[in-house]
């Protein structure tokens, strides 16, 4: 989802500043171990071992007592026409691949909603031509940065919004996508067929590599010039993060 994407960063140590109930660390780091074991061999789009990955989110949002917000439960499922080459065009003859978004919602009673998503994906055995190995095929990509931390962060603020006792004055839609390494595949499908009405929805917070801060503490935020209120809400929630805005509001996932 490309429009109202807010990108970040860090999330683990932007949550310190902005929310009072602390973010845990150890459910992060249990949620990444996972998805970047060896057994998920990558998470590429399409493989069983994707499918383990969706199953495990499910169940962790069901844990939470989020409401399924799929076309199948939890699931909402895609399927796409794949190309050898990730930036070729698509042969009539091309494998067909079905994988699945993963859509959890916490409903507040309010008008409008807040969407927080991350690509749950990775590269898999290298086989699709877009890893930066000099030699991919056959090995496992774990991507536990690329985006098993995007996909936790998603995960943890679940969880700390169902559980924080407060209710928010929006409602919360968490998504996890496939399809995005390939080519934004399940973000686009969940454009084109949303479960909720997008028309109410007051902005996204896209979650892409947030388990690399630096010793300076810096904080990438894309998108802040979709909306008047970014910049500052951010400014005043940094603590001693040294931030870098972009306005644009393209993002991955």
């Amino acid at each position: 989802m490309k429009s109202f994407a807010l990108t970040i960063a860090a999330l683990f140590f932007a949550a310190q500043a902005i929310f009072a109930q602390p973010i845990s660390e150890k459910n992060l780091q249990k949620h990444v171990t996972f998805l970047a074991s060896d057994k998920l061999k990558g998470r590429g789009t399409g493989t069983k071992e994707e499918q383990k990955a969706a199953k495990y989110l499910a169940k962790q949002f069901k844990k939470i007592g989020l409401t399924p917000k799929g076309d199948n439960g939890y699931f909402h499922q895609f399927s796409f026409k794949k190309s050898s080459d990730p930036h070729g065009n698509i042969a009539p003859d091309a494998p067909t691949v079905t994988s699945q978004n993963v859509a959890a919602y916490l409903d507040n009673g309010a008008e409008y909603t807040i969407v927080i998503g991350a690509h749950y994906d990775h590269l898999g055995l290298g086989h699709d031509r877009n890893s930066l190995d000099a030699n991919p095929a056959g090995k496992i990509h774990n991507g536990a940065d690329d985006n098993a931390s995007g996909t936790a962060g998603v995960v943890e603020l679940a969880r700390y919004f169902a559980q924080n006792g407060v209710k928010e004055q929006h409602n919360f839609l968490f998504l996890c996508f496939s399809g995005e390494e390939l080519g934004l595949y399940g973000s686009k499908k969940y454009t084109e067929t949303p479960t909720i009405d997008l028309s109410k929805v007051s902005f996204m917070v896209n979650m892409d590599m947030i388990g690399r801060l630096n010793e300076e503490k810096r904080l990438m935020v894309g998108g802040v010039g979709t909306a008047p209120d970014f910049v500052p809400t951010i400014n005043s929630a940094k603590g001693d993060l040294t931030i870098k805005l972009d306005s644009a509001g393209v993002g991955p996932s």
